[in-house]
C-alpha cells in the first residue's frame, strides 16, 4: 500500500515477476508429478533425437573421410568411369556431371514451354470444364512418384513402340515430374500480378496477348525463374527413371569376355614342365610295351566265375582243354 500527499491510500499493482512467484507458491502437490513427467518426456525426446542422429553422423563421417581426398584431386573432375569395375579403384565424375547437365537441359527445354503455356491458359484464359480438367491433371501429376512415371514411359516407349532404352526416354519421364512444378509456381506468380496493370494496358488499346507478353510475364519473371529452378532441382536428383530407362553400354562386358577368352587360350597352350612329364610317361609306356609284348587274343585267360566249394577254400574251375594254361595247373 502507498500513501499520497492527501492521505488517501492507493493499492500497488503487482509486477509480472511477483505474480509468477505468487502463482508458483500456490501450486498443488500434484504439480510435482507433472513436472517429473515433463522431465521424463524431455529426456526421452532428446534421447530419440540422439539415437536418430547416430546413423546420420556415421554416414556423413564415412563419406567425408573417404571422399574428401577424391574431391580435392584433379582426377575426380577430369576422369570418367570407363572400364572401371565395382572392385576397381579410380575413375571420376565426368560422366555423371555431363549426363546430369544434358538431361537437365533437355528436360527443361520440353517442360518450361509446356508449363508456362499451361499456367498462362489457366490464369488468363481458363474458364469452364477444360480448365478444371487441366488443373485436375496437374494436381495428379504433382503426386506421381518418379518410379511410376518411369514405368509409364517404359510401357509406352519400349513395350508399345518397341524403341530401345535411350537417354531421351529418361528425359520424357523427367518431363512428367517437372511440368506440374513449373505450372503451379508460374500460376501463383501470375496471380500475384495486379489487375490494375492489365486494365491499364487494355485501356491503351493493347491486345491481350501483347499485355501478357509485355506486362504480365516481365512482372512475374523472378518468380517464374524460381519455379523453373525448383523443377530442375527435383528432376536432376531422380534416379529411378535413369535406372529403368537409361541405356547400359556393352563395352565393359565385351572387354570382360575378351579377357576370359585370353585366359582360356593361355590355359590351352602346352607348358614346358607338363610336356616333359607327358613325354616321359609316353616313353615309359613304350618301353614297357617292348619288354612285355601283349599276348595274342587266343592265349589270353578268360575268367571263369564258376566256383566250387571244396572244404573251406574256394578254387576256380577251368575246362581241361583251356589254351594258354600250364599243364601243371591242369592236373590240379
Amino acid at each position: 500500500m502507498t500513501t499520497t500527499s492527501i492521505g488517501a491510500t492507493i493499492p500497488r499493482l503487482a509486477t509480472d515477476e511477483e505474480a509468477a512467484v505468487a502463482a508458483y507458491s500456490q501450486l498443488t502437490p500434484g504439480t510435482a508429478s507433472r513436472r517429473l513427467k515433463d522431465a521424463i518426456a524431455t529426456a526421452v525426446m532428446w534421447g530419440a533425437f540422439a539415437l536418430a542422429m547416430i546413423p546420420l553422423a556415421w554416414i556423413l563421417w564415412t563419406v567425408t573421410s573417404q571422399g574428401f581426398s577424391l574431391l580435392t584431386s584433379s582426377g575426380w573432375w577430369t576422369l570418367s568411369q570407363r572400364n572401371i569395375n565395382a572392385t576397381d579403384v579410380g575413375g571420376g565424375a565426368v560422366h555423371a556431371i555431363q549426363g546430369t547437365l544434358i538431361q537437365g537441359l533437355v528436360t527443361a527445354a520440353i517442360s518450361v514451354p509446356l508449363g508456362l503455356f499451361t499456367a498462362i491458359y489457366l490464369v488468363e484464359y481458363g474458364q469452364g470444364r477444360l480448365a478444371r480438367v487441366v488443373s485436375f491433371m496437374v494436381d495428379i501429376l504433382s503426386g506421381v512418384p518418379s518410379i511410376v512415371a518411369a514405368l509409364f514411359v517404359y510401357a509406352v516407349w519400349v513395350t508399345t513402340f518397341g524403341f530401345q532404352r535411350v537417354g531421351f526416354a529418361v528425359c520424357l519421364a523427367l518431363v512428367l515430374l517437372m511440368i506440374p512444378v513449373v505450372v503451379r509456381s508460374t500460376e501463383e506468380m501470375l496471380k500475384l500480378v495486379p489487375n490494375e496493370l492489365r486494365e491499364a494496358s487494355y485501356a491503351l488499346g493493347v491486345p491481350k496477348w501483347v499485355t501478357i507478353v509485355k506486362v504480365v510475364l516481365p512482372t512475374a519473371f523472378s518468380g517464374i525463374i524460381t519455379g523453373i529452378l525448383l523443377g530442375l532441382a527435383r528432376v536432376m536428383g531422380e534416379t529411378a527413371p535413369l535406372l529403368i530407362l537409361g541405356p547400359y553400354t556393352t563395352e565393359h562386358r565385351d572387354q570382360s569376355l575378351l579377357r576370359l577368352h585370353a585366359h582360356l587360350a593361355d590355359d590351352d597352350q602346352p607348358r614346358p614342365h607338363r610336356t616333359r612329364h607327358r613325354d616321359r610317361s609316353r616313353a615309359d609306356v613304350g618301353d614297357r610295351a617292348h619288354a612285355h609284348p601283349p599276348r595274342p587274343p587266343a592265349q589270353r585267360r578268360r575268367p571263369d566265375h564258376r566256383q566250387v566249394r571244396r572244404g573251406a577254400a574256394m578254387t576256380p574251375t577251368t575246362p581241361p582243354d583251356s589254351p594258354g594254361i600250364p599243364a601243371s595247373r591242369k592236373n590240379h
